[in-house]
């Protein structure tokens, strides 16, 4: 059986604080796979819950890439995804609200959504807050308490990390 959260608990969830290892520009270096790279790098945050990281770049499409946080349920060790931030490269459509857009958008974790069926974090908003998969790390970041090891900050993603 899945696992379902509230919207306070993905907002609990979401504030929790995120300590990144000192080595974490190293780990989140893409591997290559068939069409595209991606990395994961699992993370404990302070009040005790396992994330994981999870990033995927298109080798052919450079607007088509996702950045993603989930938990790890402690019931079934599943992923529950919080928070996606996604590149410019399809068309959304919020199911609930009928809107559509074509754009650069931030997927967050709904309990409306779960009632729906749908994706966990199915609801989406555009954003012009990034325009590359470095831009929307960098985002997730900030949004999601994310906790830079204080040498790391003066050399943030300087192009060739991804």
């Amino acid at each position: 059986m899945p696992s379902r959260y509230s919207d306070a608990d993905i907002s609990v969830l979401m504030t929790e604080q995120k300590p990144l290892p000192v080595d974490y520009q190293s780990r989140l270096i893409l591997t290559q796979k068939r069409g595209h790279k991606e990395r994961e790098l699992e993370l404990d945050g302070l009040n005790g819950n396992r994330f994981v990281l999870m990033l995927r770049q298109n080798d052919f499409n450079v607007f088509d890439f996702s950045v993603i946080l989930g938990v790890v349920s402690k019931e079934t060790n599943a992923v529950f995804r919080l928070r996606r931030y996604n590149g410019k490269n399809h068309e959304h459509t919020n199911r609930i609200e009928g809107d559509s857009f074509y754009n650069f958008h931030i997927h967050t974790a709904t309990e409306r959504y779960q009632d729906l069926g749908a994706k966990e974090e199915h609801f989406a908003e555009a954003t012009d807050r990034y325009s590359d998969l470095n831009g929307a790390v960098s985002c997730m970041f900030e949004d999601c308490s994310f906790k830079i090891p204080p040498k790391s900050q003066t050399n943030l993603f300087e192009g060739q990390i991804l």
